[in-house]
């Protein structure tokens, strides 16, 4: 039975989209796409990112979708600026290309989400509504290719730290510690101690989370209300001492949890 608070008849707010692409056919199809359901709107539409830069903060939108690859100013550019401007906007980095250096560099520039423009509509919708929400999103296989960049980097810190620890000892004054990589933090992560252990509910939801399924997903696959989703999450961050959900798929991962 769901818990109080998950009606499906309470009707969604409508989300605010803002579409960045160079392609008229492209942005056309992505339109026509998004009016399917009553919950997204398309309030307006650029085919660069200078444009979007321009008018973002005339038209308000709650969730922009932006192309990576764009003339005058590409879509991790505009990104940058966006945010630089206001923190807050959600982006989704919306792309036929799957290569790590893009993925890497949308995430870096701060966008919200990463799909690939063959997403299913569902899922898009699914996407738009994840990061309007506040959670992150990445496609299934993007995710795979985050979190096996994380697992290569932590695995070649620990490589460097057992090299380093078969090196003759020096003194300290010798030579100065070298600063921590993003590689051994992410290694930090991975290796810190739990908090406190997870119970079996948040493990099941740390199943899911692994999956890529959105706050909301998890609410619907396991019949409990969003807000319930959102303090099992919340709780299992905590207890795993990590930053974000990407953060505890690699700990989950790792540590052998799911």
């Amino acid at each position: 039975m769901a818990e109080e608070g998950n009606s499906e008849s309470e009707p969604r707010p409508v989300i605010k989209v803002l579409l960045v692409e160079d392609h008229a056919l492209t942005r056309m199809g992505l339109k026509t796409a998004l009016k399917r359901t009553p919950d997204i709107s398309v309030i307006g539409e650029a085919a660069n990112g200078e444009e979007s830069v321009s008018c973002v903060d005339d038209l308000n939108p709650d969730v922009i979708l932006m192309d990576v690859g764009m003339p005058v100013m590409d879509g991790i550019q505009a990104t940058r600026k966006i945010l630089a401007k206001s923190p807050t906007r959600k982006i989704i980095m919306l792309t036929q290309h799957d290569n790590d250096r893009d993925i890497l560099a949308s995430l870096a520039a701060g966008a919200s989400g990463y799909c690939l423009k063959d997403v299913a509509p569902d899922r898009l919708y699914t996407a738009i509504r994840a990061v309007n929400a506040g959670d992150a999103w990445l496609d299934a296989s993007i995710a795979g290719r985050v979190l096996k960049h994380y697992s290569d980097e932590a695995r070649m810190a620990s490589d460097e730290e057992i090299q380093k620890s078969e090196e003759p000892a020096v003194p300290p004054k010798a030579k100065e510690a070298p600063a921590k990589n993003r590689a051994a933090e992410a290694q930090d992560v991975i290796d810190r101690p739990f908090a406190e252990p997870l119970s079996a509910r948040e493990l099941e939801v740390l199943k899911l989370i692994v999956d890529g399924l959105s706050n909301q997903e998890i609410a619907d696959k396991l019949i409990i209300s969003l807000a319930t989703a959102k303090t099992h999450v919340r709780n299992i961050l905590n207890k795993l001492a990590v930053d974000d959900r990407t953060q505890a798929a690699v700990h989950a991962m790792r540590r052998g949890l799911v």
